[in-house]
């Protein structure tokens, strides 16, 4: 690890429109396998492969622990890098075509015994996340490498949740019926298909982007111990807050996205409605792409209260909704324009805690801490939001590609609404303490500056 000491230099100016355009599309790129993963890999593992459904929140569960290990090396990896191409930028192209590679592997099923398909599973899953945080956690750590203005970080954030929301949409509205047009009966086949087109598609987006960013933030650095650089974590409330609260966004959104097949396959008894209630999730990009105008009258700590509460309140209202759609759209409308802009607020607020340990402890140590606070987050809390559903289902007695008992659709209404509602929660408490450390941003942004 090392100590760094910005130089400015063009750091402060705004970027071109084809490097916002760049840095947004590059998470739209992992999205396209991403999305796939986080929303549809429990139910390909239960109703596709035909794992046990303990079997499979298991692998989710372990392989996402195994795979959160390694989100701290890629950071230190990223501190430690030195290189033409800058010292995030460069794993863009050093890992986009193994990570493509492994994704498609993933989904490609081949025929096994039940036991060997277990070990597949997990071995391609593991694999694939952890080649994902390792193009994931630069995606965050660039951010304060392109520019030291705020408010600019502030736009390619809404950039990059525009691109990312929009091949959410994309991924979510056609996954199923990609499946279904590719597999033509043969679930199997279809994703195998879908697959290879998504990451294919995604690897040519990502060294594009790779090709249109560059690194304006010079920085003077001092090789100091790993151990030393923990003391950037150290009195780190802003990091520790946005720590938490992002973990169990993740477990909610997550845990969201992953029932949702279910709820409706199961429990509404209606499949198509996925397609449908997905594709109206891109009401998410109103609340993102309104955080910049939000952020001139009010606080980001007012408008990250706001929009979790509204993601709790949409779940609410979909639980008492029951089966009727028109109540479900309504929640679902609400819980998304909240859940978005929250996420949105996010990756601005790991890149000020940054800065906030620079300030406090005279050590910058930006890949850890945006791989602890970002990938970290999203690798440990997906992995608990697979594990818990498929345990509550098989609890209930979930069997995959049978009419459900009312006790399993009950496990699958639970793992649905009141799971989602309890992290959504948790993820708001932490956010109450937050006002005091965004009111110290300018001065420690100036301070450093100086």
């Amino acid at each position: 690890m090392e100590s760094v000491v910005s130089k400015p230099k063009d750091s402060d100016t705004k970027l071109s429109f084809i490097e916002r355009f760049s840095y947004g599309q590059l998470d739209a790129a992992g999205q396209l396998v991403f999305c796939v993963i986080s929303s549809y890999l429990l139910y390909f593992y239960t109703d596709v492969v035909q794992l046990p459904v303990a079997a499979a929140g298991l692998i989710l569960l372990v392989a996402r622990l195994f795979d959160g290990i390694d989100a701290p090396v890629w950071g230190t990896l990223i501190d430690l890098t030195h290189s033409k191409y800058g010292r995030a930028r460069p794993y863009l192209l050093w890992l986009i075509l193994p990570f493509t590679l492994s994704a498609i592997l993933m989904f490609w099923s081949p025929n096994l015994s039940v036991n060997a398909r277990i070990i597949y599973c997990g071995i391609t899953y593991v694999i694939t996340g952890i080649l994902y945080t390792g193009l994931n956690t630069p995606l965050t750590a660039i951010l304060p490498l392109l520019t030291r203005d705020i408010d600019e970080r502030v736009v390619l954030n809404s950039w990059r949740m525009t691109g990312s929301q929009t091949a959410v949409l994309f991924v979510n509205a056609f996954t199923l019926p990609l499946v279904a047009f590719f597999g033509q009966g043969n679930d199997k086949i279809g994703f195998r298909y879908l697959m290879i087109i998504f990451a294919i598609t995604g690897c040519i987006m990502t060294i594009f982007s790779f090709y249109h960013l560059r690194e304006r933030v010079e920085v003077k650095t001092e090789k100091i111990h790993f151990k030393d650089s923990i003391k950037a974590l150290k009195g780190n409330w802003p990091w520790i807050i946005v720590f938490i609260s992002n973990f169990f966004w993740w477990i909610a959104n997550t845990e969201r996205s992953t029932t949702l097949v279910y709820y409706f396959t199961y429990y509404i008894g209606d499949k198509l409605l996925v397609s449908v209630f997905n594709a109206v999730g891109i009401v998410q990009l109103l609340g993102m792409i309104s955080v910049p105008f939000l952020s001139k009258k009010f606080t980001r700590q007012q408008i990250w209260i706001v929009s979790l509460l509204m993601a709790i309140i949409g779940q609410i209202i979909m639980w008492i909704g029951g089966k009727s759609i028109a109540i479900l759209m309504i929640g679902w409308i609400i819980g998304n324009i909240g859940s978005g802009t929250a996420l949105s607020l996010v990756f601005v607020a790991v890149g000020t805690a940054v800065e906030y340990g620079t300030w406090k402890t005279g050590i910058t140590s930006a890949g850890l801490l945006t791989a602890l606070g970002t990938s970290f987050c999203l690798k440990v809390g997906s992995g608990v939001a697979g594990f818990v559903p498929s345990t509550i289902m098989d609890k209930f007695g979930y069997v995959a590609n049978h009419a459900q008992t009312a006790k399993s659709l009950l496990g699958i209404s639970l793992s649905f609404n009141l799971v989602t509602i309890i992290a959504f929660t948790l993820a708001l408490i932490p956010i109450l303490f937050y006002k005091k450390f965004e009111s110290m941003e300018k001065m420690i942004s100036q301070t450093i500056n100086k």
